[in-house]
């Protein structure tokens, strides 16, 4: 696995946010997302993030958190549409895997190891899928675990 690390600052973001279980309404949201980011002629040049806030594995089901996000700048006035809010950032390791279950599941199976080999832990804050414009037309994001050093 590629790992490699990089503090993300925080960001300003319009969002959508899915209340359920993780899968489908995740990519509805992000759907709804990159619509309106077309609409507002953002999507080209925005960054998009997916937020995942709870672990499935203790949050119920229907109580896991997703947010579909775009940076937005900070003078841009967001509509009623859409939530507004800030990204916290903070030091992720970073690798880029097809988009794709499989590969998701193969990343989260390596991913432990190689943080520890590196001399980092995970962090408890969300987990974050990054994309750009150029990585959504090629199939791939980023996975960006929080991290902190040994």
């Amino acid at each position: 696995m590629n790992l490699t690390f990089e503090n993300i600052p925080n960001y300003r973001i319009a969002y959508v946010r899915q209340v359920g279980p993780y899968g489908l309404g995740n990519k509805q949201a992000m759907e709804r997302l990159k619509k309106w980011a077309r609409e507002k002629n953002l999507y080209h040049s925005g960054v998009i993030f997916g937020i995942s806030h709870d672990n499935p594995e203790t949050t119920l089901p229907e109580n896991c958190r997703y947010d579909a996000c775009i940076v937005v700048p900070s003078d841009y006035e967001i509509d009623d549409s859409m939530n507004e809010g800030e990204l916290i950032g903070g030091t992720y390791g970073i690798c880029k895997i097809e988009h794709t279950t499989a590969a998701v599941q193969q990343a989260w199976a390596e991913i432990i190891p190689c943080l520890q080999n590196s001399g980092y832990q995970l962090e408890d804050r969300p987990i974050i899928e990054r994309y750009s414009g150029e990585m959504i037309a090629n199939g791939f994001c980023e996975l960006c675990v929080p991290v902190k050093l040994i």
